[in-house]
Parts: C-alpha cells; structure tokens; sequence
C-alpha cells in the first residue's frame, strides 16, 4: 500500500474543531472546557475526547480557556518524549510544546485552571457524564475530582458530556476519509479470518490472522471479541484471553462470532462477523435471515433529521416479527460510542440463565437524539432460533441523503475457506 493514499489530518482540520469548540462555549455560556481522556489501552468504546482536540496519544487532560488555545496535560514522561520525537520527524503536532505539561494530577490541573485565570469560571466538564456501556456515571477519579471541587469552591463546573459529545459525533470530510481507511482494514482483518479457519484449526489463529491484518496495515485494533462452538451463545473476549485454558479447536459445523474492531488515526471502525465453518444448522441461515432483515431496516432509517429512537424502532421490527430472540442490542453509535439501542430478552429465552443473576433490560439511551449527516455508528442485527444465534453488520455512516456503508463484506453470513493467508496478502477493500 502507497503511504499517499493513507488518508491524514491536516492543521485545517484542528482549526475546524478548535473553532467548533469555541462555538460550543459561547453558546453554552462557558469559559472554559476541561476533558479528562480515558486510559490508551482502554479498549472499545473509549473515552478519548482528549484526541478530537491534540491528534495525539490518548489519556491526557485538555483544558480550553475560550480566549485562548488549549494546553494539554500529560501522564508522564513518554507522552513528551513522543511528542518530542513526532515534532523532530516533521509531523504537524497540534499542540505545541508550550502548551504541554508534564503531569495531570489534581494538582496539575489547579495550577494550570489558575493559570488560565479560571479559579471562578464557568467551566464545561467532559468526563463527570454517562458514557455508556463501561462508564454509565463518568470516568473522573473521585481522588481528584474531591480534590479540585476544594480548591475552587467559587468556580461552577458542568458536565457538557451529551452535548459536546453528540456535537463532535458529526464527523469531517477528513474524518470520514480516515473511517473508510480503518473500516477498509476491518474487511481485511475479516478476510484473513474467513480464510483461516477450517475444522481442526485452534481459535487462536483465526485471531491471530485478523490481528496481523489489522496491525500490517497500520491499525492499532483493540482485543477482538471471539467465541465458537455448533450451538455457543456468548461474547466478548475468547476466554483463553483470560482464564489459563487451551483455545478451542474448530470442528465441522461450528460458527464464529467476532466483533472486529479497526481504530486507524483515532476513528473506530466495528465488523460483526459470523463464519460458518461447514454444513451448519438450518437455523442459522434463518437467524441470519432477521438479522440481515433489521441491517436493511435500519439502512431506510438512517436519515438526517430523524432520531436515534425511531432508528432503533425500526431495526427491532422485523426482530420483533419473528419467533425467535435478540441475544444483545442492535445498533450504537461511534465516534465517539454514546448512544446505545435498547437491550431485552435474553434471560427469558435463554436455557440455565435463569440460575443467575438478572441484568435488567434497558431502553434506547438518547432516543431524542437527532440524526445529522456524519454520524457514525455500528449495525450489529442479532438474532438466534434456540442456542443458534447470528450477529452481522458493520459501521454505516449518515450520508446527506443515503447511508454510507462502510463494511458491507460482514453483512452476511461468512463461510469459512480455509486456506491460511500469508502475512499481509489480503488487500484493503475500497
């Protein structure tokens, strides 16, 4: 792959955004912002808001005074050894080393709030708010936070978390750019792992080869979600990820779920992904029937000016129709992960959950949110007649007028080829 057709973020991008925030404070009536980013390694769904400001490393503090630009509060010594290292090389940093520092303890973040003259502003706070799934009551230490409410009693800190999050979901020409590029590498991570499994094959290689894929082409992929068996019910991690056991080994008549993920330049990108591996159940290509049925639904939904409630009204149609179950939700945004669809049935239709602890359904979280052009977000339709359960989709962008697919490749039933691709030989899809 020619380095020139890796899309990137120009200083006309940052300026776009930079200008977008303070848009976002004068309206609100704020003086500042202070964003609190999530651990690098945090996984899918990251709480990165720090990224949209510095395109650096996640897991820094941002505070952005209105009138100025924003200083970027680093966890250590490597952050600004990289920095250091990416400006010598020529790349565009957008926060410059004077607007660095080198720690982002309470105490960092008091003296930089007084250096900024904001010990009595109205400051809008990302990381106090809900960021579902992980964090549905914020991610901001108690340690910390107890300790800056102390030091500033006279200041009026705001969670803006919804707000500002729904507003960056509408994504750029550039950051759409750089989400086909990572969905394009998804596609290649899935590739290799169609062609990879076959009976008497361990788990841990297909894995392997969707990940070689997805780092050969310059992903930084979060840990893949994988499970297997003729009739498994389950998801997340492979448990021997986990728990010291031996993978599995795939035999005739299994499936594979997978949920890949692609994060290329900080934009996220997600497959979900069955492969057959044989002559399967017959209920799998019903199941696969529903799914794909709630995929298409949720295509003709996706359209500016409606909300994401009648979007996931919709996909749950043709799930509702039918007589068997939804194991899991069907739709969430990306970009950042903030809205999620509404999640039932599983405990009622399950053999043996009921000797367990019940997790509570819940409803679509920011029904009333408005559809606008540039929202990402993740189809993944599932659905399963007894234990035999299919998961499909991939990220669906809204267009001006119609949706953009961006990973029509795992909107079906997969079946595996078996043939063990060699390092890098899947293509990127374009």
């Amino acid at each position: 792959m020619n380095d020139a057709e890796v899309p990137v973020f120009s200083i006309g991008e940052r300026d776009r955004r930079w200008g977008v925030a303070k848009d976002f404070m004068a309206r609100e009536g704020l003086d500042a912002l202070l964003v609190f980013g999530e651990h690098e390694d945090a996984g899918p769904a990251p709480v990165a808001h720090d990224t949209w400001f510095t395109n650096g490393r996640a897991g820094t503090t941002v505070i952005f005074p209105r009138t100025g630009d924003p200083i970027s509060l680093l966890p250590g010594p490597m952050f600004v050894t990289d920095h250091l290292e990416s400006s010598r090389r020529g790349d565009d940093m957008w926060i410059p080393a004077r607007d660095l520092r080198g720690s982002r303890h309470s105490g960092a973040v008091a003296e930089t709030l007084e250096e900024l003259g904001l010990g009595e502003a109205v400051i809008g706070v990302v990381g106090l708010g809900p960021h579902m799934p992980w964090h549905p009551e914020g991610i901001i230490p108690y340690g910390l936070w107890s300790k800056i409410l102390a030091r500033f009693p006279s200041a009026d800190f705001r969670p803006v978390d919804l707000a500002f999050g729904q507003l960056i979901m509408r994504l750029g020409a550039e950051e759409i750019a750089v989400l086909r590029h990572s969905a394009s590498i998804g596609d290649a991570m899935v590739a290799a792992m169609v062609a990879t499994a076959a009976p008497g094959v361990p788990e841990s290689q297909v894995y392997a080869a969707g990940m070689a894929q997805g780092y050969g082409h310059g992903s930084l992929p979060p840990a893949m979600h994988l499970w297997s068996g003729a009739d498994v019910v389950a998801a997340g991690p492979p448990a021997w990820g986990y728990r010291p056991q031996a993978p599995r080994v795939l035999a005739d008549g299994d499936v594979i779920y997978a949920e890949v993920f692609s994060n290329f330049g900080g934009r996220h990108t997600q497959n979900q992904v069955t492969i057959t591996v044989g002559d399967v159940h017959e209920d799998f290509h019903r199941a696969a029937q529903v799914a794909r049925a709630a995929y298409d639904a949720g295509l003709r939904a996706l359209r500016p000016g409606r909300t994401f409630g009648e979007l996931v009204d919709a996909m749950h149609e043709p799930i509702d129709a039918a007589d068997g179950w939804p194991f899991l939700i069907a739709v969430h945004s990306l970009n950042p992960g903030l809205s999620v669809g509404k999640g039932r049935g599983l405990f009622s239709r399950l053999r043996g959950a009921e000797e367990y602890p019940r997790v509570p359904d819940h409803p679509t979280f920011l029904p009333d949110m408005e559809l606008v052009a540039g929202m990402s977000f993740a189809f993944e339709p599932n659905y399963a007649f007894g234990r035999h359960l299919v998961h499909l989709g991939g990220t669906v962008v809204v267009g001006a007028d119609e949706p953009l697919e961006l990973n029509p490749y795992s909107t079906r039933l997969l079946r595996a080829a078996g043939d063990g691709p060699s390092a890098l030989s899947v293509p990127l899809r374009r």
